[in-house]
């Protein structure tokens, strides 16, 4: 890895030094035991503790098969994914990859007693296999999560739509929170030039998420002049979706938790806030009933920040405690899209005002390979910034998944993988003195930087 890791850094090594370097037998690895399943039988999800369930393991290099790509990976992030793997809820994720284990012999790799996890990276290609034209050793990539066979008709108009598609990572092996990665090629972006290791790596998940279930049109295909309510604004997911809003022309209404977030979605630029904390928002009255009066409470008060207004879109995600308010809120015609359930999996809603008032509710998963891509130009033109605000070393995983799961964290927490520290990687400085401030904004907002960067690793 050493000597990896010497080209990776070197100003001068090219690709004909990439394409020579010899591949290590093992290498570092953020995992989940098979052995481990029952670990938390009994305990309420708030009780479960990544920090318990993730080890570090040295495993073996995969096989590399046709069309894919071994990645030396600089960083990664976390995503709220691994936290699921990590307490193995709502399933084990080793049913996933028994599954995929049965697919085909290629595929029978990814069933092992062990589950490399991470669903994001920013890295060096070192390897691909037959078939592979686009992608070289020394190419600087990224990588989107979505993993899929396509030998059905069902996923040639939409990739999603695949009836084997998977979330690399989470539901395959030979994941990013490791020191090498296995990929398909068709996962992989070039990597943005004015943006460090941990930086680039932070993006992928979230931000290809938010743009399919904000801005695509299998989405809300977002508007300018939308209103758009955003849960969790300051959030891994929640951060993107108000940047795309203010960069479309749109009107984000962003709900938050604290002040401390309240000032990160002003800074980002957004005017319409509501900490819902503060201002005591309890749409449940006891664990089987809602209450309506709190629904009817939080749409006046949207309407008070839009000048009279119901909003056109609901960017939903915590599920269970706040999908009854959504769907009241939103406007006649309007559209709630929904992308995860945080907070529990069964919805329960009013459908009087769905149904009379033409509302639509839109299943949003991840994205296409073209969705992903757009994503990834944004960030690449400085139109959209990662949301960063601290780094783990790859060691500290589990402190990391640990933060998420408790929701310790502003936007995204990344790992170093094989970087030795942060700020690395660097290629155009130019263009990111340009972008600093926001580049920083999460970083600034935790009061984390010193001399320009975090120190949590």
């Amino acid at each position: 890895m050493n000597k990896i890791l010497d080209a990776i850094l070197a100003s001068d090594s090219t690709p004909e030094d990439f394409a020579a370097l010899e591949l290590p037998e093992s290498y570092r690895a953020v995992t989940v035991h098979k052995e481990d399943e029952g670990m938390f039988e009994g305990l309420p999800s708030g009780e479960k503790d990544p920090r318990k369930s993730l080890h570090l393991d040295e495993v073996p290099v995969p096989e590399l098969g046709p069309g894919e790509a071994l990645v030396a990976v600089m960083a990664s992030s976390v995503n709220y994914n691994s936290v699921w793997t990590s307490i193995f809820e709502p399933v084990s994720t080793f049913a996933f990859l028994e599954r995929y284990g049965r697919l085909s012999p290629l595929t029978e790799r990814h069933d092992l007693p062990y589950h490399i996890i991470g669903s994001d990276l920013a890295g060096v290609v070192l390897r691909t296999g037959p078939g592979v034209n686009k992608w070289h050793p020394g190419d600087e990539v990224v990588a989107h999560c979505l993993s899929v066979e396509l030998e059905s008709a069902d996923g040639h108009n939409d990739t999603m739509l695949d009836p084997e598609q998977r979330i690399w990572g989470f539901e395959t092996n030979f994941g990013g929170l490791a020191e090498i990665a296995l990929v398909k090629t068709n996962q992989l972006m070039p990597k943005p030039d004015h943006l460090s290791w941990e930086e680039a790596a932070a993006p992928g998940l979230v931000n290809s998420t938010a743009y399919r279930q904000l801005v695509s049109q299998n989405g809300a295909g977002m508007k300018q002049g939308d209103n758009v309510l955003i849960w969790g604004a300051s959030g891994g997911l929640g951060s993107y979706a108000t940047q795309f809003a203010l960069a479309g022309g749109a009107n984000p209404i962003c709900v938050v938790s604290s002040e401390d977030k309240a000032e990160i979605c002003r800074k980002m630029g957004a005017e319409a806030i509501i900490d819902r904390k503060a201002e005591g928002y309890r749409f449940w009255k006891d664990e089987h009933h809602q209450d309506p009066r709190e629904w009817k409470r939080f749409g006046k008060r949207i309407r008070e920040l839009t000048g009279g207004e119901d909003v056109d879109i609901v960017f939903e995600h915590p599920g269970r405690e706040t999908f009854g308010a959504s769907v009241y809120v939103t406007r006649k015609g309007g559209t709630i899209v929904t992308c995860a359930s945080t907070s529990g999996y069964e919805h329960t809603y009013d459908n009087r005002y769905l149904w009379m008032s033409l509302k639509r509710i839109v299943g949003s998963h991840f994205a296409n390979y073209r969705e992903a891509w757009e994503a990834n130009r944004l960030i690449a033109k400085g139109k959209i910034h990662p949301t960063l605000s601290r780094s783990y070393a790859l060691e500290d995983t589990g402190q990391a998944a640990y933060d998420v799961h408790k929701n310790l964290h502003q936007g995204k927490v990344g790992v170093l993988c094989l970087a030795p520290e942060e700020g690395m990687g660097v290629r155009d400085q130019e263009k990111r003195a340009r972008h600093e401030e926001a580049i920083n904004l999460f970083r600034d907002a935790e009061g984390e930087r010193t001399d320009g960067r975090s120190r949590n690793v």
